[in-house]
């Protein structure tokens, strides 16, 4: 799997508020053709970007996402007036700006499977035969799981912090097209441990031109950043 280099972070990065449309339009406008977006259940089964398991800290809400309704969730302001989206408005806005979607299935806590489940499925429509289908990723692997059994022909990435010394057995039962870690945790020797097995490996979160030309060099594929100020012109070349 092809990704771009660059890869808008939470849909915007730094320069909207995380997780929303209006950051997924200026990451478009500023030519990036990848954004990464956070997708958690709320207490009705439906699909919402946002990554933090409570309200408080991304939107005027409180509570837990995963008891809040829809209709609550949508009552809400997630940082300039700006609504929290469903995964639905996200994609057709993907799709509609040509943009390739990270999606990271983030479920809150015990709710792994179906919280994959309603992803996949929900990702299997939203797409269909769009020739640019949406990355499934997840730190979860039952949720990554999930995904590759009821949505096989969606390429999933398998998140790590740190590469764990079986990272090619898990991405081989996984069935995974890509490899994600933390850009601090790496070393050139596991870059290039992956680059031998012809997988991309993704690397977030970038935020520096000295880190980013550090991991470029070893064979970093893709990086996420929440400086798209810094790398735009990269991303659009």
């Amino acid at each position: 799997m092809r990704l771009p280099r660059w890869i808008a972070h939470r849909g915007g990065g730094a320069l909207a508020p995380e997780n929303t449309l209006a950051g997924i339009r200026l990451a478009a406008r500023m030519g990036f053709r990848a954004v990464e977006f956070d997708v958690m259940l709320s207490a009705d089964d439906s699909p919402f970007l946002i990554h933090d398991e409570t309200l408080g800290r991304t939107t005027n809400g409180r509570g837990e996402v995963c008891r809040t309704t829809d209709r609550e969730l949508a009552a809400l302001d997630a940082g300039a007036g700006e609504r929290v989206p469903t995964l639905r408005e996200a994609a057709l806005l993907c799709r509609r700006l040509g943009l390739r979607a990270n999606v990271e299935v983030k479920p809150a806590r015990g709710q792994a499977r179906q919280t994959a489940e309603v992803v996949a499925r929900q990702a299997q429509t939203l797409w269909g035969d769009d020739p640019l289908p949406p990355l499934l990723s997840s730190f979860s692997l039952e949720a990554l799981e999930i995904c590759r059994d009821l949505a096989p022909e969606l390429p999933r990435g398998v998140l790590f912090e740190t590469l764990p010394d079986d990272w090619p057995d898990v991405v081989r039962h996984l069935g995974a097209v890509s490899v994600h870690c933390d850009a601090t945790r790496l070393s050139a020797e596991q870059v290039a441990a992956v680059r031998r097995q012809g997988l991309p490996l993704c690397c977030y979160t970038v935020n520096a031109i000295a880190q980013a030309e550090r991991l470029l060099a070893w064979g970093v594929s893709s990086l996420f950043t929440d400086r798209l100020d810094l790398f735009a012109a990269d991303a659009a070349a």
